[in-house]
């Protein structure tokens, strides 16, 4: 007995094992490979996604459908799917009155002969109404027929329908031939337009008077021509006696002035005198205006210091009850609603330079492109040690992003057109200095391009290598693409398969 148990042992463990390895088999086979479609018609984009399709299997297809309008999903509406067989015979029609999921439609169609399939689409929405044509779809009479998954990840950035339709903004198209105004990069940097920044310094030596301070414009604050920017009061013998003096001489020059006005009236003196005095008059204002102008004066002799023009306080060098010196700087004022864009334009390109040759600039740390307003001058001399030459251009800041000595990426016109591949600037972006598009290689699937750019006008950007046309690019919300090609973690899937 004791024999017989153990024999029966061993055989149930054998077939335990045999069991199993069947089971392991099975379970490492490779799965039929299902598929994926993406197109796009004027109107609307479609992603399909589908398994391998099997004859007698119920094939749950996940249709995407986008308006591309506004890029958002399809949120109501019936499509149709029209199989039509290439070799002939009944066509395999089915129909969804509306979507599982917004954007998302689940037909399951099941086919009932092998071959390959025409695919018709028709989309009926309130949103959109269009026939999307998808040719060669093949169908397989058995499992063990169809192509295998041969696994391994794809290396595309993953941005699936779900974030896209939730991104405001947005947005795709096809890159293109065309043709723009030739252009080359070159660096830049915002300054202060001429006129347009002002430092004011201390006509004479003085202590700061504390009261006027406290009342004083802070760094950014914005100022009025001639408001109160502090109150100085002289210093004797550094300056301060002669701006004393100044004072008297102007007091003296204004009686005489109004003692010959009014003694010509009564033709007690000749004309020549009240000329006389109206000369002195004039040396002894112009005297007082070396130390700060004659409305800078109060009769307490102190003087008081105003913004010349009107515009934001950049820099204030002074605390309350401080000493200054003479010319030592006290105010910096900066009107920023007009700069100036500094570009350095190497050497080996400042031929194709001219007062008529357009710009556009982007800041760094902005996606914004900007164009100038008008070239104000092109250098004649070229640096010997950066071996540049530089161009001026004038650019509107009526909102005041524009910093004075922010960093700029320049992209100068030469005025010649040049034909190629074109795609929409929004799709440009700078990474660590260099220009990069994302393209929508599949209907969830982008890669990053670097690009070499050839020019840009009227809204595109030439492109000379990275994107070839027909390919489609993200113009809009593409720093989302980016961040998601920055994440390690992969995003949870929302379609119903």
């Amino acid at each position: 007995m004791r024999i017989t148990l153990a024999l029966l042992a061993a055989a149930l463990l054998g077939a335990c094992n045999v069991g199993h390895t069947h089971e392991d088999e099975a379970a490492s086979a490779p799965e039929p490979a299902g598929g994926a479609v993406t197109l796009w018609t004027d109107s609307t984009e479609l992603f399909m996604e589908h398994p391998a399709l099997i004859v007698g299997a119920p094939d749950k297809f996940a249709v995407h459908l986008t308006d591309l309008t506004d890029f958002a999903p399809l949120r109501s509406g019936r499509i149709t799917l029209r199989f039509e067989p290439r070799g002939g015979g009944e066509p395999l029609v089915v129909t969804q009155a509306a979507p599982r999921a917004p954007g998302i439609y689940g037909p399951a169609p099941e086919f009932g002969r092998p071959g390959v399939y025409d695919l018709t689409i028709t989309v009926e929405s309130p949103q959109a109404r269009d026939v999307i044509r998808v040719p060669d779809l093949r169908v397989y009479a058995s499992a063990e027929e169809a192509p295998k998954e041969e696994g391994g990840e794809s290396g595309g950035i993953s941005f699936l329908k779900e974030q896209a339709w939730k991104t405001p903004g947005f947005a795709t198209a096809f890159a293109a031939n065309g043709r723009v105004t030739e252009s080359f990069q070159a660096t830049g940097q915002i300054v202060p337009a001429a006129g347009r920044m002002a430092r004011i310094s201390a006509p004479v030596a003085g202590v700061v008077e504390a009261s006027g301070l406290a009342r004083s414009p802070a760094p950014g604050q914005r100022v009025a021509k001639g408001q109160v920017l502090a109150v100085l009061t002289p210093a004797l013998g550094e300056g301060g006696s002669a701006y004393a003096q100044a004072r008297a001489e102007l007091r003296e020059a204004e009686d005489e002035h109004a003692r010959a006005t009014r003694l010509y009236a009564v033709e007690a003196v000749p004309q020549r005198r009240v000329h006389e005095a109206e000369i002195r008059l004039a040396a002894a204002r112009e005297a007082l205006a070396a130390f700060g102008g004659a409305g800078a004066a109060r009769a307490d002799g102190r003087i008081v210091i105003r913004a010349p023009l009107a515009g934001v306080v950049a820099s204030r060098t002074l605390a309350p009850g401080s000493r200054v010196d003479a010319g030592a700087e006290l105010f910096t004022v900066v009107d920023p609603s007009v700069v100036w864009l500094e570009a350095r334009v190497p050497a080996t390109e400042a031929a194709r330079v001219s007062a008529t040759s357009e710009a556009t600039f982007r800041v760094a740390g902005s996606p914004d492109v900007r164009e100038v307003r008008r070239t104000v001058s092109v250098g004649s001399v070229i640096d010997s040690v950066s071996r540049s030459v530089p161009v001026i251009y004038e650019v509107d800041n009526p909102d005041g992003v524009l910093k004075i000595g922010m960093a700029a990426q320049v992209a100068v016109g030469t005025g010649r057109e040049v034909e190629g591949v074109v795609i929409p600037r929004t799709a440009v972006l700078d990474e660590d200095g260099r220009p990069v598009a994302y393209v929508q290689v599949e209907g969830e699937s982008f890669e990053k391009r670097e690009l070499t750019l050839g020019g840009a006008g009227g809204g595109r950007a030439l492109v000379r290598s990275g994107i070839e046309a027909g390919e489609r690019v993200v113009t809009g919300a593409a720093y989302q693409v980016r961040l998601a090609s920055l994440s390690t973690s992969v995003p949870a899937h929302g379609h119903e398969h």
